[in-house]
């Protein structure tokens, strides 16, 4: 599992998330960290990453586009901490391995987890 950390994100995971063997880099380290919304997804598209993000934007840019990739997770936790959220990260990449690799949007809050398949469906 790949991922790539949105800005808004301790930029000190990516790193911390390395060395537990997953591949991971932050928007800051690649030159995107006034990147678009839309140039991220792409980039994530384009490098098979589950993009990690506190951005409700990219679910709607995934529903709007009928997108069935990347994978994103939007964190809807307030202040974690590099060690924290790299730890978090961790045990959601091994719930959650399958979905993500076949394209989801996980919701993370304190207690829940709430996770849907891509495409995400509009309403009319």
């Amino acid at each position: 599992m790949k991922l790539l950390l949105d800005q808004g994100l301790p930029r000190s995971s990516a790193s911390l998330l390395r060395q537990a063997g997953i591949d991971a880099i932050h928007v800051g380290e690649i030159g995107y960290a006034t990147a678009t919304d839309a140039s991220i997804l792409e980039r994530g598209r384009q490098e098979k990453r589950v993009v990690v993000t506190l951005d409700a934007d990219f679910h709607a840019q995934l529903a709007l586009s009928d997108a069935v990739y990347p994978s994103v997770i939007r964190i809807r936790i307030e202040g974690l901490r590099g060690q924290a959220l790299a730890a978090l990260l961790e045990r959601l990449v091994r719930d959650w391995d399958e979905e993500l690799e076949l394209g989801a949007v996980l919701t993370v809050q304190d207690n829940r987890v709430r996770m849907r398949r891509l495409p995400l469906l509009t309403q009319d």
